[in-house]
Order: C-alpha cells, then sequence, then structure tokens
C-alpha cells in the first residue's frame, strides 16, 4: 500500500505540472514537479553513470565542489568576462541565487543534484540561451541531450502543449529554440561537472570555445 507521502508527492506533482501548463515561468513549479518524479534516485544513478565517463564530470563526482554565487564579487570583474556575464544575467533577469534550493548532500546522488540545481542559471550563461520561456525550453532540450532524465522531457512536452493551447504565436519561437538546444548539446563537451567558479575571471568567448558552445 502506497504511503501518504508518496500519496502527497505526486499530487503536488500533478498539481505543479497543472501551473506549468498555466504559466511556464514558474520556477517554483519546476521544483515541486522535480521532486515529485517517480524513481529519483535511479535517474540520477543513471546520470552519475553516464558522467563517470567523463574527465571532467568524474572528477566533479570524486571532489563534490559546492558553488555559490557572489554578485558583488562578480559585478566587479572586468567586462567580458564569464563572471561579469553571470552576474549581468541574474541582475537583468532580477534572479536571485538565494532562490534555488540549498539541497543536502549526504551520498554521489545527493550532490548530483544539488550540483544541477546550483548551476543551472549558470548553464544558461554559458550556452547563451535566455530566461524566457522559449530560452528555458531550449536549455532544457541541451540538458536533454547531455543526460538522462524526465524532467526535461515533461517541461519540454508542457511547454509545447501550452503554447499550442494558449501562445500559439510562441510556438515556433519555442520549438526553434528546442532544435538548437538539443543540437547544441549534443556537439558541446558535457557541463556536468565543470568547475565554473575557476572560469570566473576568463573571457566568456573563451569558455564557449573551449566548451564547444
Amino acid at each position: 500500500m502506497k504511503s501518504v507521502s508518496t500519496v502527497l508527492s505526486k499530487v503536488r506533482g500533478h498539481w505543479a505540472g497543472i501551473q506549468l501548463l498555466r504559466d511556464p515561468s514558474r520556477l517554483d513549479q519546476v521544483f515541486a514537479m522535480d521532486a515529485a518524479l517517480p524513481n529519483q534516485r535511479e535517474v540520477m544513478a543513471r546520470v552519475i553513470e553516464a558522467m563517470q565517463k567523463n574527465p571532467t564530470g568524474a572528477a566533479a563526482l570524486r571532489d563534490k565542489p559546492r558553488i555559490t554565487v557572489d554578485l558583488v564579487a562578480l559585478r566587479a570583474l572586468p567586462e567580458g568576462t564569464f563572471g561579469r556575464a553571470a552576474a549581468e544575467l541574474f541582475d537583468s533577469n532580477k534572479l536571485d541565487p538565494k532562490s534555488i534550493p540549498t539541497l543536502s548532500v549526504t551520498d554521489e546522488i545527493e550532490w548530483a543534484k544539488a550540483h544541477l540545481y546550483e548551476t543551472h542559471d549558470i548553464w544558461h550563461v554559458a550556452t547563451g540561451f535566455s530566461t524566457d520561456i522559449p530560452g528555458e525550453l531550449g536549455l532544457q532540450a541541451f540538458y536533454a541531450a547531455q543526460l538522462p532524465g524526465r524532467l526535461p522531457e515533461f517541461l519540454l512536452a508542457g511547454g509545447l502543449l501550452q503554447s499550442a493551447l494558449w501562445a500559439e504565436d510562441d510556438f515556433r519561437p519555442r520549438l526553434a529554440s528546442i532544435v538548437r538546444g538539443w543540437e547544441l548539446g549534443l556537439r558541446a563537451k558535457p557541463l556536468f561537472g565543470v568547475r565554473w567558479d575557476t572560469l570566473w575571471d576568463v573571457p566568456l568567448e573563451e569558455v564557449r570555445a573551449d566548451l564547444g558552445l
């Protein structure tokens, strides 16, 4: 018999899906859906298995670095650097690094999930995808190309369905962004495990070139 917590998690997940269909920009509902998806540890185990085949991913899984975004320090970097571009993305979109849940980590699987949460906005900077709905879907397609997982699948399907139902004019921009994200993700180096905090003072274009972006 299913536990009460399992049932409640599924209810929250379904409700989050409904909310995202109405408004795909609801980041809080993305986190709620992610938490409610079944077999989370099995999915993250597949991510770990895939990333262990890459030197950067394997090193990150070994060292388990956590990342914090110090906007004051990043704003002080020279224009054109990766860190300055990150600060500009956070500032221009009124993003607060503290809005990303800080997950506790006791094992490799929990660290991998925390790492993906903590680096999401940084992947926006590296890939060049904006934080509007087409940009978010493009980045989800990039995730889907690089990593196994269910959340990108749900978000991509929901984003296109929501557009078909209520935002028809946005369908083609969303689809174009998804195609670009998928193709970029396939040809770029794996971004999982990149030590972004060692790249803050490197020119943005150099970072992108080194990563195949």
